[in-house]
């Protein structure tokens, strides 16, 4: 979805041709908007990050179910100083607040990792129905802005995307359990979609995989339904995203009587508002 606002004339605010396609597909990718020395930087502060997390057994990492690979890491723009200025980038912060409407901040930020013959799949999923059940996100007016810090190709389980899902909510089978989270994040097996709701959006929409080169960022609706297959090539994916909502659009109390899920998976701290900075120059 894209909402008027106040930012439709940000520095780097889409064009009304790249806007519109956003609008139709639900998603739009910026090849290249980060330059090389820009994305060494972020690589290797993401390996430190994946590093320092596992040897300290972090709240904020995930690791696959064998335990030994690291899947995720959650809340790094808290964790790292190069990915905090990165999210509040115009490059990134112009996009989101022109696609939303509004001033907007941090729901979530996580670095997801597909090692070379590790990394396993993310199965078909909206994030808005679960940000909505086990987060109390009221409405679908946030957005998921993913760096690419590796080259993301046919090899290496690039994302997937259904182009026009995210003018549909699917329903999920199933009562979420309380503290999903510890196992949905390994593996998923509550709020997916059934394989007729699946067929539906893709009759209608098709599939198309997001690759690109490193440096290229990936802005997708709320309620994109997206996925990923298992990297059996010996080419590492590591793909950093900044989920932005709105301001006026705070999280609620979950449904279903659920307990909010921890601080670094979903924010609700009192002081989220976002300085904007520009971008460091070459």
């Amino acid at each position: 979805m894209v909402y008027p606002g106040p930012y439709e004339q940000g520095e780097f605010a889409l064009s009304e041709h790249q806007l519109r396609s956003y609008r139709n597909k639900g998603f739009i990718q910026l090849r290249g908007l980060l330059h090389e020395t820009e994305v060494a930087d972020l690589l290797r502060e993401a390996k430190n990050l994946v590093t320092a997390s596992a040897r300290e057994r972090r709240p904020e990492a995930v690791f696959e179910s064998d335990g030994r690979e690291v899947r995720s890491v959650f809340r790094g723009h808290e964790l790292n100083s190069v990915f905090d200025r990165l999210m509040r980038d115009g490059r990134m912060l112009d996009v989101a607040r022109q696609i939303l409407g509004s001033d907007v901040y941090i729901h979530q930020s996580r670095l997801n990792l597909k090692p070379g013959y590790a990394g396993k799949e993310f199965y078909w999923h909206s994030d808005f129905e679960t940000w909505h059940v086990e987060d109390g996100m009221p409405r679908m007016r946030a957005v998921s802005c993913v760096v690419l810090l590796d080259e993301n190709n046919e090899f290496n389980a690039p994302l997937m995307l259904v182009p026009g899902s995210h003018m549909h909510y699917i329903v999920c089978i199933g009562q979420t359990p309380q503290d999903h989270y510890k196992k949905s994040l390994r593996k998923q097996e509550f709020g997916v979609p059934d394989p007729t709701s699946l067929g539906f959006l893709m009759e209608r929409g098709g599939v198309q995989s997001a690759k690109g080169p490193a440096g290229s960022v990936l802005f997708f609706d709320c309620n994109m339904m997206h996925g990923s297959n298992s990297n059996i090539s010996p080419y590492p994916r590591s793909n950093l995203f900044f989920v932005y909502n709105s301001m006026e659009n705070r999280l609620e109390s979950p449904q279903h009587g659920l307990q909010p899920r921890p601080e670094f998976i979903a924010a609700r701290g009192a002081d989220l508002s976002l300085e904007r900075v520009a971008p460091t120059p070459r």
